[in-house]
Formats: C-alpha cells, sequence, structure tokens
C-alpha cells in the first residue's frame, strides 16, 4: 500500500506492508486524513518517532478480527491513543486512554499513523461518523475534541468572558467550539483575513494590535504557541481567572511567573478531547470547518501536501486517500 513515512527523512513508500488487524482490532480504509503541526514537528525529531506518519483521518472499516462486525462498511474516526488494557490501570478504565502510561499513540507512538490506505485500530476506540456529516467536517473532529477538551475540564458560566488568543487552526477550531456551546467568546489575534473565518460564523474578533490588554478576563485560552503570546494570555487573565494552554510554549527566553501567585491564577493544561462530543457537534451542524482547508492533495502528492503545510498563510492540508483521487486539487481560502 503507498504510505507517507518518516524514517530519518520523510518519503511515500508504494510498497509499504499493509497492516493485519490484531484481535479486538478493525482494518480501516483510508478516504481523508489531515496534516498537524505534530506531524510537521515529528519530521523535526519530535519523539524520536519511526513510522507512517499522522493522526487525524476519517475512514470506512473494511474487516474486523473479532466476534461484533457492526463496524464494517461504516465510516469512522479513531481517536488518537489506545490504553494498555491492563484491568488495574485506573486511566483505561475510564477511557482515559491519552494519559495511559503505556499507550500507544497513532503516528506519534508506537503505532503507524493514518497517511497510508490503511490503518488499523482497536474498535473501542473507533467511533462511527454520523451520515449527515461529510468526510471533510469528519477529519477534524481530533481537533474539534480537543477544543472541547475545555469545557469538559472548566465549566465555563454563562455570565463569564472568555479570550482565545491565537488565530491559527487550533485557535480558530476552540473559538469556533466554544461560540457554538454560547460562551460569550473573543477571537483574538494578528491576521484578519483568519479572524474573518470565525466572524463568519457569528464570533466576535480583534486585531491584537487594536485590542485593550486588561486583566477583566474570566478565562483566557493560550493558542498561539509563543513566549509573547503567552504573557499577553497571562496579562488578560482577571485575579482569580483560568489561563488555559492549549499549545505547547517551548521557553527561549525568561519570563515572569509572578502574576500567577500575585492574581492567583489557575493554570489549566488542556490536550485532547472524547470525541463523542466532538461528532454530535458536527452533527448539529453549529460548527462549519471547510473555510480552514487551504488545499488537499492526493496521495500520490502527499509530500507537496507537507510543503504547503510549512507556508505562513496555511491553515489545513488534506490528504485524499482515495485512488481516484490522485491530482493536486488546491482551495485558497485565505
Amino acid at each position: 500500500m503507498k504510505a507517507v513515512v518518516f524514517d530519518n527523512e520523510l518519503k511515500l513508500v508504494n510498497d509499504y506492508e499493509k497492516p493485519v488487524p490484531q484481535p479486538g482490532e478493525a482494518l480501516v480504509r483510508v478516504t481523508l486524513a489531515g496534516i498537524c503541526n505534530t506531524d510537521y514537528e515529528i519530521t523535526k525529531g519530535y519523539m524520536g518517532y519511526v513510522g507512517i506518519l499522522g493522526h487525524e483521518a476519517v475512514g470506512v472499516v473494511e474487516e474486523v478480527n473479532g466476534e461484533d462486525k457492526s463496524l464494517v462498511g461504516k465510516r469512522v474516526v479513531p481517536e488518537i491513543s489506545y490504553g494498555c488494557k491492563d484491568p488495574d490501570c485506573p486511566w483505561c478504565a475510564e477511557k482515559m486512554y491519552r494519559h495511559c502510561p503505556n499507550r500507544h499513540t497513532l503516528g506519534i507512538w508506537r503505532k503507524d499513523g493514518v497517511f497510508a490506505q490503511y490503518f488499523t485500530m482497536p474498535t473501542e476506540v473507533l467511533f462511527e461518523v454520523p451520515d449527515n456529516v461529510p468526510d471533510r467536517q469528519a477529519v477534524f473532529v481530533e481537533p474539534l475534541a480537543a477544543a472541547l477538551e475545555i469545557t469538559e475540564q472548566h465549566h465555563i458560566k454563562p455570565f463569564e468572558k472568555v479570550v482565545v488568543l491565537g488565530d491559527g487552526k487550533l485557535g480558530l477550531i476552540t473559538a469556533l467550539a466554544l461560540n457554538a456551546q454560547n460562551i460569550d467568546v473573543i477571537l483574538v489575534g494578528k491576521h484578519q483575513n483568519k479572524l474573518d473565518i470565525a466572524k463568519a460564523q457569528g464570533v466576535k474578533v480583534a486585531l491584537l494590535n487594536d485590542f485593550a490588554i486588561e486583566k477583566k478576563y474570566d478565562v483566557v485560552v493560550e493558542a498561539t504557541g509563543s513566549i509573547s503570546g503567552f504573557e499577553t494570555a497571562l496579562a488578560l487573565t482577571k485575579p482569580r481567572g483560568v489561563l488555559v494552554l492549549k499549545s505547547t510554549v517551548a521557553a527561549s527566553k525568561e519570563f515572569n511567573l509572578a502574576p500567577i501567585v500575585i492574581d492567583e491564577i489557575t493554570v489549566l493544561g488542556s490536550r485532547c478531547g472524547q470525541f463523542p462530543a466532538a461528532l454530535r457537534l458536527l452533527q448539529s451542524g453549529k460548527v462549519d470547518f471547510s473555510p480552514l482547508i487551504s488545499a488537499t492533495y492526493g496521495v500520490d502528492n502527499a509530500l507537496a501536501g507537507f510543503e504547503k503545510n510549512k507556508e505562513k498563510d496555511t491553515l489545513k492540508v488534506l490528504l485524499d486517500f482515495q485512488e481516484k483521487s490522485t491530482r493536486l486539487k488546491v482551495k485558497n481560502t485565505l
């Protein structure tokens, strides 16, 4: 089968061995996959991973190695991790596989990913896609679930004011997800064309240069991935407010954490989320992620898709693994 593999270099392999589902696993034929910044970081050495990349995908179950065949023929999306299944593991008992110390993670750690014509995953981490949700929406389930994780971890009261800082795809998806839950949220960023994507779906937006930096927001979501973004987020969080870190900030300079103590701010790390809630939101039609799609590449042009993903104005690049889609299809949305 065709697969996008990283092994000290990124390459397209045309004769990668097709996976065989183990007991309790399903074989999934990939239809559409999305390139994430984590995939790019892996090509720079993150996690020391070697194998097929990718963890955002939608596909069709072709085979199940088990008694329950109900998923065969169904469109599904995979959670990115599965656990050790040890009956004594508290994380697996609560289906919090992403925190299991012996987990496998698609395309990131100990498990070949979804940038291939086929992948396998345990059936308990595969979720059926509703009929009214097209592939080009379903492929966003993983980052949408990550955005919804915020309200799973922290209850945002109806009267509280929320700021999402950063207008990349992470910030956009988070702002759209919070707005769809009727939360009073404003998206702040540096690029009017990206802010307009959220504005068109009813989200309040503001350019950073025009936005008053005041400590008056109950919840501030940092989605810039930069030290300056973290410092701005901290400056927006009111005393006893909550600062949510959705991006991984790598410190390249010293910065002052004293306001966290002085203002008694709660810092909340937030990573992956539950897929059923994300699928229900997509099914409702309250969010539309199609404006975030910058380009779609067929499998034969997958490496060009990675190059497109590096461009500054690119939001989301999709890889189409259906045999009929081998040509480049670019949609300029920005």
